[in-house]
């Protein structure tokens, strides 16, 4: 006779460091039910951005997550200079393509380790980990930070890239290149990566679309959606075509993230060969006044802003929609009728950042 169990999968947990937790109901080693809980990591932002002066909330959107800071500060600044009538110069433009793509490299490769830890593949966890180093050196050379670089302001960008650090920047992503397409190799060819990861945790497109998924979560289903085709930034000119798989397990949404890589690669290389020669900033003139909604997409999925504001110094209202927060509800739709061992490859397969989650 089955017997059936309820185990809590989290908070603290070795695959998944970040605190959430899933209340699994087991029937035997089959899991027939999951409940999310969340919450064990509040901070206060919102609650801060409405206090802090409207040009510090910079910096603090900024850690909501660090992994994409600077696509949190992008959103932020795009959304007042919308509100602001603010053009911003083409060459801040470019430049804030220039390093998206760079945390969409890192925030990949971070994760693909990650991923590959998950299944016990250590090797392949220091490869692709081998590689985010040589992006995080770039970040240091560039905007003088490896984490949060602090390099989006409102108006345009608070710092040039040199031509050498440039030409640099090229040569870096050349060899990184060459030492990717090994490692992802692996990750895509590897008898015991498919093993684990291929017709586990499968989300159909029309659930996909249902339930509200984003990012590769929601491209790996077969749905054509990417907040870049929307052309902020210099994506109006550099044009961005979504990296679509079909098959919605979790070998599709790596799959995804391992062509994202390689298109963002192309994108930095094509945004540094057509960077103008304009200025990098506008001065900001008068107070945000109005409502408006500003949309980007992180490495996780399309990222939403909510700005309220009143023509002072501080916001009435900011409210931020996390793609993590999107996937949720499609990871909980995913686990029942998997195997109980599959959990930590299904649930990090969404790419969850609770801290970006619960702000």
């Amino acid at each position: 006779m089955a017997q059936r169990t309820v185990i809590p999968f989290g908070p603290q947990h070795p695959v998944l460091p970040e605190p959430i937790q899933l209340k699994l109901t087991l029937k035997d080693e089959i899991v027939e039910e999951a409940l999310p809980h969340i919450g064990y990591v509040h901070r206060g932002v919102e609650k801060a951005a409405e206090r802090m002066d409207y040009t510090q909330n910079v910096f603090l959107v900024e850690r909501i997550c660090g992994i994409c800071s600077f696509i949190h500060a992008l959103c932020y600044c795009q959304g007042l200079e919308r509100l602001m009538g603010l053009e911003v110069p083409r060459r801040a433009a470019y430049l804030r393509v220039i390093w998206s793509e760079l945390h969409r490299l890192q925030s990949h490769h971070l994760w693909l380790g990650l991923y590959a830890d998950a299944f016990g593949f250590e090797s392949l966890f220091m490869e692709f980990w081998r590689c985010r180093e040589m992006l995080m050196d770039i970040f240091e050379k560039t905007a003088g930070s490896r984490v949060i670089i602090s390099a989006c302001c409102i108006g345009g960008v608070r710092r040039d890239i040199s031509d050498q650090h440039l030409q640099e920047t090229l040569d870096t992503l050349e060899a990184l290149e060459a030492a990717f397409d090994k490692s992802s190799d692996v990750m895509l060819n590897d008898y015991t990566v498919k093993k684990r990861t291929v017709g586990k945790g499968v989300l159909p497109a029309d659930k996909a679309i249902l339930l509200g998924a984003a990012g590769p979560v929601l491209r790996a289903s077969g749905v054509e959606q990417d907040a870049r085709q929307t052309g902020f930034a210099a994506y109006d000119e550099l044009r961005v075509e979504p990296v679509v798989e079909t098959a919605g397990d979790c070998y599709a949404r790596a799959k995804v993230r391992i062509r994202e890589c390689r298109q963002s690669l192309d994108l930095v290389r094509r945004a540094i060969a057509g960077l103008p020669d304009t200025d990098i900033a506008v001065r900001p003139k008068g107070r945000p006044n109005g409502r408006t909604i500003s949309r980007v997409e992180q490495p996780r999925g399309e990222l939403l802003y909510f700005l309220a504001a009143n023509g002072t110094q501080k916001l009435d209202r900011l409210r931020v929609r996390t793609p993590t927060f999107a996937n949720v509800a499609p990871l909980v739709h995913m686990l029942p009728g998997c195997e109980v061992a599959d959990v930590p490859v299904i649930v990090l397969s969404i790419d969850p950042c609770i801290s970006c989650t619960e702000r």
